[in-house]
């Protein structure tokens, strides 16, 4: 623990910050999963409309620097090229 305030303030912004970048990091993993899930059934609709939900995720999390905009970036080229699979 630390005994310095200014770090045990940095302590709790890092655990508020971490909390709030798990949420988004979690919603992502779970509209990437819905989308596979989509394709993996062969719903062509459901697929389309699950990329459109995932990327705008995936968006989102770059825009709030939880993920790195070149990740996200491959990312959604991965699943624009599964959906056009389809």
């Amino acid at each position: 623990m630390a005994n310095i305030k200014s770090q045990i303030k940095r302590n709790r912004q890092n655990e508020k910050a971490r909390a709030r970048n798990k949420v988004v990091r979690t919603r992502t993993r779970s509209m990437v999963k819905q989308f596979e899930a989509a394709v993996e059934a062969g719903d062509k609709d459901a697929a389309e409309e699950a990329y459109r939900v995932a990327t705008a995720a995936l968006d989102k999390a770059a825009n709030r620097h939880v993920m790195h905009a070149n990740a996200v970036s491959r990312k959604k080229s991965r699943l624009a090229k599964r959906l056009a699979s389809l």
